[in-house]
């Protein structure tokens, strides 16, 4: 990443350069967010099963066809794309409405 706009320091690990590199890096993170949360929390119900996979297959879609399809036709749909992920509030809060926390025993 630059460390400001027009910088040509560049810090981090040096990603930019290797899509697979990329790729594998939040694939992990991602990976490892999904297990620590389901590890951390218990389904109350089977909607707490639906729920978070639903979820997660549905980011993993979204993820894909972010690199692996063509470039958005417009700014606009580009804005309304940004707009529509407000719909991830309401998702995160049906989640966590259908999970609760492991016991510690």
């Amino acid at each position: 990443m630059p460390l400001y706009p027009g910088s040509t320091t560049y810090v981090g690990l040096g990603l930019w350069r290797s899509l697979p590199a990329t790729l594998a890096v939040e694939a992990v993170l991602f990976a490892a967010g999904v297990w620590l949360y389901t590890s951390a929390t218990r389904p109350r119900s089977r909607q707490g099963v639906v729920s978070l996979w639903s979820l997660v297959v549905f980011l993993i879609v979204v993820y894909v066809g972010s690199f692996a399809g063509p470039p958005p036709p417009s700014a606009q749909l580009v804005a309304i794309s940004a707009l529509a992920m407000w719909i991830f509030l309401p998702w995160a809060w049906w989640i966590d409405r259908t999970r609760e926390p492991r016991s510690r025993t």
